[in-house]
């Protein structure tokens, strides 16, 4: 994890009192994935330093609200941290995501980055 002090925020696992801070939003996902392969626990945003906000909880709602922020697609910790603002767990983002991409809704113009169609 970065010593460098936090400008994404902090991540959190309430089973294993977890707290790590992280300065990029996609390393909120990263933490996310390595701890729930080793724990099988998810983990959450404890405090997002973003200035980001979902007006929904919706994750396709707020692809699409973002998506002219960023040239490659919104970064998945970005989306993640806009739904920590209306409660929605980092693992709902990651599904939801999944199934928009099954059904043909999205597409990842480079790792991690999703912008709608």
């Amino acid at each position: 994890m970065s010593t460098a002090e936090p400008r994404a925020g902090i991540v959190t696992c309430p089973a294993c009192d977890l707290h790590v801070p992280v300065t990029e939003p996609n390393e909120a996902v990263e933490v996310y994935r390595r701890h729930e392969r080793v724990t099988g626990h998810g983990i959450e945003w404890e405090r997002v330093a973003l200035d980001v906000t979902a007006s929904s909880p919706n994750v396709e709602s707020m692809l699409e609200t973002l998506d002219g922020e960023y040239d490659d697609g919104v970064p998945v910790g970005v989306l993640t941290a806009a739904a920590a603002t209306r409660e929605v767990p980092i693992s709902a983002v990651l599904d939801e995501l999944h199934a928009l991409r099954m059904e043909g809704k999205i597409h990842e113009p480079i790792d991690d980055h999703f912008s709608p169609l």
